[in-house]
């Protein structure tokens, strides 16, 4: 059985909350200080599984060891606890070094290692040791590119368990608001982000998340079900499309091929219970596997006991569901089904104290929101032989936002409807992707994804010129995104990489075809030195809801769309970096970049609206007669200075200089939403082992950004009409007192026969 329990201390209105979590994991008896480590060893550009690699345990005296069997898995049996690295050799390929797993008595630790084949002759091979967990899993991805580990998304201070919190500590990346997890990557709109599950793209995975918007307070992703995964900032390879932003490439683990797990946990996330193990034996060895993870709001249960979130009577409330069944090994291929659910809602106002205690709706309104997220996929790989495979994956997805919108006066003794707001979308896709890797220094990948919508919008306010509800959006139908590309990879020696790569897409709405070529080349003319260089032209289609935004005729009593021809937003995209690694645990990394969007939908009429700030509110802006003339520019300067996990402590600093402008209807250069200028982050991080079962560890994190940039207020204007007005001829001008956060977290790790533990205090926004 193992206990995790958490205590998060989160500051709200400068007031700290405390969250308490419990997490049990249920699992047969295991020796006292020992544990088992299982995995798989795979081709880094097919998948393939690599038998007879030899696994060896580092720094175990006598040396313990095994290889992989004809499935590509491997086990290594009674291992001491606590922090534990392995090396894996396999003829003709680069070793590779997993550092510093964390063995519990509670749980077996599971890895997939991708190995790297040499591209030198066999007599030419130099046996170097691969230790460079920065590097991204998608050998494509030679730019502007890391990985990031499920520990890490716990590890660091402030991160909450969730991906999106935890890459904003990244050269490049930011968070707009604390209450929101949306990033913004290198000054551009949160809207550009693409979010991808299993190599399927999936729509906004957060609760509480509107449609065309790629954030929300609460995350649905399940940071304990996943795998090592990318994240992408710029100059993407070919296989990604519709994005201009950046990318996060989440990757499911697969569940436990040697024993039933169960666990459960309370924390900041929700209420959480889990399951995983074998379920079935494919072939004459191979184990199908199953997990599955439900949670439920922790909120409502803590406002109950008497917490207060500063929300009054509004208790958010949500749920989600994950999982994945993987059948490896089948005469036909290795298939996988997966799946996320999830649903939110909350009611903000329609108690009399939401008026005055919350922080979160505005003084005499009361808003209902209600989002839902459903994904459900089936992959299958085969391999046609160990160099050539087909990976083909169909799934179907369905999300919806539900939003009422009252003003009230009072003390809600006069409730006046004035916005209602119905959106759903529901997507089937299928991606398929072919893989051949001709030789050691040759592979190359073609691809197909189509997508097929059909959307349903109903939105209506009550306008206060025409005294009665203006339907701003009334449509149901289909739409197609069809797109394909091709990608190519040349090893020229151990020094020198290529890629090529070109992507097209076409939209039906617009019957517009984007043609995008993209290039990078790394040299590494030492194994400590690399300098890499890539370039992209990448486009988006706009939020759906733009497209079908429908303007009032009083005269006529009709209504007409202007915004229904309306092309991609593009971007080209340029990135220059160097990467020097001292020793195995030391590195320093540096990129400059150069973005220019043009494109961008911007207003005739309303010359300082431009979609590039898409993304600085809630919701999607709604402004018709847009037109695709408007440009924009993201230039900056990244440093990267980190030091891994070693001997008991880690150290990230990362620095972003960055300047952030465009040009709206009226052709003025402006700053944009996101223009910041400027972010540092600090985080470091030690674990002392005390004894044989216990560790200490404590993390500490700070972030100083420029702060964010607003519209200010007319208050001449505002006092005149007896509403709020903005001076929009001062647009992004000024911004707010800089942004200054720090975060602290202590926990302990105790390990005990059949008992494992961890206490830790989240002490969020320590300064205020």
């Amino acid at each position: 059985m193992l206990i995790h329990l958490f205590i998060h201390a989160v500051m709200i209105k400068t007031i700290p909350i405390i969250l308490l979590a419990i997490f049990v994991t249920q699992i047969t008896a295991q020796d006292q200080f020992t544990q088992t480590i299982r995995g798989t060893v795979v081709d880094a550009v097919t998948g393939y599984t690599l038998i007879g690699a030899n696994v060896i345990l580092l720094d175990s005296d006598p040396v313990i060891g095994t290889s992989t069997d004809v499935n590509g898995q491997f086990i290594l049996e009674n291992i001491l606890l606590g922090r534990q690295s392995i090396e894996v050799r396999y003829i003709g390929y680069t070793n590779q070094v997993i550092p510093n797993l964390y063995l519990s008595s509670g749980k077996e630790t599971q890895v997939q290692i991708k190995l790297k084949e040499n591209a030198m002759d066999m007599e030419e091979v130099v046996v170097r040791y691969s230790k460079r967990k920065d590097k991204a899993q998608n050998e494509m991805a030679m730019v502007s590119s890391r990985t990031f580990s499920v520990e890490e998304t716990e590890r660091f201070a402030g991160s909450l368990g969730d991906p999106a919190r935890m890459v904003a500590n990244y050269a490049g990346v930011m968070t707009h608001n604390d209450s929101r997890n949306d990033i913004i990557i290198r000054g551009n709109s949160p809207i550009g982000v693409l979010w991808r599950l299993e190599g399927v793209e999936i729509p906004n995975p957060n609760h509480f998340g509107a449609l065309g918007t790629t954030g929300g307070p609460v995350s649905m992703v399940n940071n304990n079900l996943l795998s090592n995964s990318d994240f992408l900032t710029g100059a993407f390879p070919a296989e990604f499309g519709n994005v201009t932003a950046g990318v996060f490439d989440l990757n499911m683990r697969s569940g436990n091929s040697g024993k039933h797990e169960f666990t459960g946990q309370i924390g900041f996330n929700g209420f959480e219970a889990g399951i995983e193990g074998p379920f079935a034996t494919v072939g004459e060895t191979q184990k199908a596997t199953y997990l599955a993870n439900y949670r439920y709001s922790t909120l409502g249960l803590l406002n109950d006991i008497g917490f207060n979130f500063g929300t009054g009577a509004a208790i958010p409330q949500y749920q989600d569901l994950t999982f994945l069944a993987d059948l490896p090994g089948t005469k036909i291929g290795r298939w996988k089904v997966f799946g996320l659910w999830g649903k939110s809602f909350i009611a903000l106002g329609r108690e009399p104290e939401d008026t005055m205690s919350n922080s979160y709706n505005p003084r005499g309104t009361a808003t209902d929101f209600g989002s839902s997220l459903g994904v459900v996929g089936l992959s299958n790989t085969y391999f046609f032989n160990s160099r050539i495979r087909l990976k083909t994956t169909v799934s179907y997805q369905q999300t919806g936002a539900k939003t009422v919108l009252d003003s009230t006066k009072n003390n809600l003794a006069i409730v006046e409807p004035f916005v209602r707001q119905n959106q759903a979308e529901n997507k089937f896709s299928v991606t398929t992707q072919l893989r051949h890797k001709v030789n050691s220094k040759n592979n190359y990948s073609l691809g197909l994804v189509l997508d097929h919508y059909y959307i349903n919008y109903v939105d209506s306010v009550n306008h206060p010129d025409y005294n009665k509800f203006i339907t701003t959006a009334d449509v149901s139908g289909t739409l197609g995104l069809a797109r394909a590309y091709a990608q190519w990879q040349h090893v020229f020696n151990n020094q020198l990489t290529g890629y090529a790569g070109f992507h097209a897409q076409y939209f039906n709405l617009n019957q517009e075809i984007s043609y995008e070529p993209r290039i990078a080349l790394t040299w590494q003319p030492r194994g400590n030195n690399a300098f890499s260089l890539g370039y992209g032209l990448h486009s988006q289609i706009q939020p759906k809801s733009v497209y079908f935004f429908q303007t009032y005729d009083e005269i006529n009593d009709t209504y007409f769309r202007t915004n229904e021809n309306l092309g991609y937003t593009k971007s080209h995209h340029v990135v220059l970096g160097y990467d020097h690694l001292f020793g195995n645990n030391f590195r320093l990394k540096s990129e400059t970049y150069y973005q220019y969007l043009f494109n961008i939908p911007v207003s005739n009429s309303f010359g300082e609206f431009s979609m590039v700030n898409a993304g600085d509110f809630f919701a999607i802006p709604t402004v018709d007669s847009l037109v695709n003339t408007g440009t924009g520019s993201n230039y900056g300067i990244e440093l990267t200075v980190e030091k891994f996990l070693s001997s008991g402590y880690y150290l990230l600093f990362t620095t972003s200089l960055f300047d952030s402008k465009y040009k709206g209807g009226d052709g003025k250069l402006r700053n944009t939403a996101f223009n910041g200028n400027y972010v540092f982050n600090l985080l470091a991080g030690y674990e002392k082992r005390i004894g044989k079962k216990t560790y200490l560890t404590v993390d500490l994190k700070g972030v100083l950004a420029g702060g964010r940039r607003y519209v200010p207020i007319d208050m001449e204007e505002s006092m005149e009409q007896g509403m709020e007005v903005r001076d929009w001829s001062q647009a992004y001008e000024e911004r707010y007192n800089d942004y200054f956060r720090t975060d602290l977290r202590i926990g302990l790790k105790l390990n005990s026969k059949r008992l494992s533990q961890e206490w830790a205090i989240d002490l969020q926004n320590l300064t205020g």
